[in-house]
């Protein structure tokens, strides 16, 4: 397919006379109150109730051509056809838009300058997505949607000319793609290390998993599906649902895994931090579909998913004045990372090790690039004990702010906030040194037990190192460790030898930060790939 200008640039526009025809209320046959415009990075939408216009812009975005007036039209055709397999009511035609004498209009007469694809208007208000943000989706309504989906599914029986599309060959036609498209963007809405462990993780899966993609074929998993199946998409009402906006633009965006269509939905409820409802939903998409292996695709399907937003609302944050699509970038573009690093459980990251060997640096790095909160047990030892953050006591206040009983009530405390933590946001980043075997041990059960999955990143240094970060130390700080403190925490330190290989990831700090930081994501994924289970 031939590329053409990444969205985010100068990209033509309608005329401006045809943009001023549908904005204006007098020129529609039902004559509306009101005309409201609505853009998005490939079509002008006008909300004239009870209607809905949709004209495609001229633009060619390589992995959409609507820069012909005749390929608008086709396309606009296919947009009715295949929306109608679920939602029959809502696609009500195409309708030609006429010039004549240099008047424009709906009426038949003159020539044929655009093409709208008509619709009916829906109430917003029972939007899957407004719904969600008002509480008021629960099971009952994921099982109206499976049962919908399940239907749909079922009946289109592919060719083998859909079956392709299941080939990792194909299906790197689209990662890559997204990979290429956003490399220019890298450190504006993702970070070089996050870009490059997504990479790597949607690589090594291919890699490690041919046969169950041919297997996928062989079933015939693959199917021309929905391909745009976010919470958007879903209109949900006590008698009627509706699932709509399909993709029509590319084939190759529908012509897909099952697990694929499911996994943008399952991910878009965990981006609303509906985990809950996520899990419920893809367990039973697996279960009315007879198809287990669908749950070992899912994470990979999220991650690819989330990436693909993330890279929309990066291309269209070049347009907008707001920095609202930015910012949901980064969220998708962390969610992606996520499912890359720990899949779809909420998880522990543990970034341990001796005093000043860059635990506090690594934490900040992937909090950044995953949108974890870090919890420092320097602060929280500091407020448990009610003494300023940034003072250092003097050596009295020091012991008694180091004792054991006190470290013993700091990780606790650093445990329950960082299960609060993971419940809310999908983990949490515990920055402490963790120096004592019994205290790790304590930290492992507390985790087993609340079934959370977790990473011990060990941080090091040589003592070198060490003692230059630790002189370098100004005299505000949350650590009170100064280079007086080296021997006597230095021997109080006790290397983690009872972890196993699938528990503990060891690295060196004295390199460039972003380089640690992705040496350290690329190990967590690796560690993913390996297992897939959480420990």
């Amino acid at each position: 397919m031939a590329q053409g200008p990444i969205a985010g640039a100068k990209q033509p526009a309608l005329p401006e006379k045809l943009l001023a025809f549908l904005a204006n209320k007098r020129s529609y046959p039902h004559r509306p109150r009101n005309v409201h415009l609505i853009q998005t990075h490939a079509s002008y939408i006008f909300l004239a109730r009870p209607y809905v216009y949709k004209v495609k812009k001229p633009v060619n975005l390589g992995f959409l051509d609507f820069s012909t007036l005749e390929k608008r039209r086709y396309f606009s055709e296919r947009e009715v056809l295949l929306n109608r397999r679920l939602s029959p009511d809502i696609h009500l035609g195409v309708v030609p838009i006429f010039s004549r004498n240099g008047r424009l209009s709906f009426e038949e007469g003159g020539k044929v300058i655009e093409y709208a694809v008509k619709m009916r208007a829906l109430d917003e208000r029972h939007l899957l997505s407004r719904l969600l943000k008002r509480n008021e989706v629960d099971r009952r309504d994921i099982d109206r949607i499976v049962s919908k989906l399940k239907r749909f599914y079922e009946a289109q029986e592919p060719t083998d000319s859909v079956l392709k599309w299941g080939g990792v060959q194909k299906l790197k036609i689209s990662t890559r793609e997204n990979f290429r498209q956003m490399e220019s963007f890298v450190g504006t809405t993702i970070s070089a290390s996050a870009f490059k462990t997504i990479r790597f993780y949607t690589d090594e899966f291919f890699r490690r998993n041919v046969r169950l993609f041919e297997q996928r074929i062989r079933e015939r998993r693959i199917r021309d599906c929905h391909g745009d199946l976010h919470l958007g998409n879903i209109h949900l009402t006590p008698t009627q649902l509706s699932i709509y906006d399909c993709i029509e633009f590319n084939d190759r965006f529908r012509y897909i895994d099952v697990a694929n269509d499911v996994a943008f939905l399952a991910m878009d409820f965990d981006y609303q931090g509906r985990r809950d409802l996520s899990q419920y939903f893809s367990a039973r998409m697996a279960e009315v579909l007879a198809d287990p292996d669908m749950l070992d695709l899912l994470d990979f399907y999220k991650c690819y998913r989330a990436f693909v937003r993330g890279k929309v609302d990066t291309l269209q944050s070049a347009g907008d004045p707001t920095p609202r699509s930015r910012a949901r970038a980064r969220r998708y573009f962390q969610l992606a990372l996520q499912y890359a690093v720990g899949g779809s459980e909420p998880m522990i990251m543990v970034v341990m090790g001796r005093i000043a060997s860059g635990k506090s640096v690594l934490s900040k790095s992937l909090s950044r690039d995953l949108g974890w909160k870090v919890l420092s047990s320097d602060r929280t030892r500091k407020e448990l004990a009610g003494v300023p953050l940034y003072k250092r006591g003097d050596t009295t206040a020091r012991r008694k702010l180091y004792s054991r009983t006190m470290s013993r009530k700091t990780y606790q405390a650093l445990a329950k906030n960082a299960g609060i933590e993971a419940a809310k946001k999908g983990g949490a980043i515990l920055d402490a040194t963790y120096s004592r075997r019994d205290d790790r041990q304590q930290l492992r059960k507390w985790l087993q037990r609340k079934g959370l999955s977790y990473r011990f990143v060990e941080t090091q240094a040589s003592d070198s190192t060490i003692k230059q970060r630790l002189t370098k130390r100004g005299a505000r700080g949350l650590s009170d460790a100064r280079r007086e403190d080296f021997e006597t925490l230095g021997q109080l330190y006790e290397r983690p030898v009872e972890l196993s290989a699938k528990e503990l990831i060891s690295l060196r700090t004295a390199k460039d930060p972003e380089i640690v930081t992705t040496e350290t994501l690329r190990a967590l994924a690796h560690h993913r790939l390996q297992s897939g289970d959480q420990l």
